[in-house]
């Protein structure tokens, strides 16, 4: 499956426990949800894609750029 553009999978490991696994960059994350409905485990997996994605990671805000004046992000 595809949130995106970051590829993550899928697995029921038993009735109602389903454990997905994605990779942002160099680090593997994964993780385990209850539920009985696939969908579901899918749209918490992709929650969690989107909160790692907007996380600020390792940005220079505020920082000057090459050119000397501070970045607009």
């Amino acid at each position: 499956m595809n949130r995106r553009g970051i590829e993550f999978s899928l697995v029921q490991v038993d009735p109602g426990l389903w454990q997905s696994q994605f990779r942002i960059g160099e680090i593997v994350t994964t993780g385990k949800t209850k539920t009985s409905l696939k969908g579901m485990a899918a749209r918490r997996v992709q929650q969690q894609i989107d909160r790692e994605l907007n996380k600020p990671g390792d940005l220079n805000h505020g920082q000057p750029d090459s050119a000397g004046t501070p970045d607009a992000s």
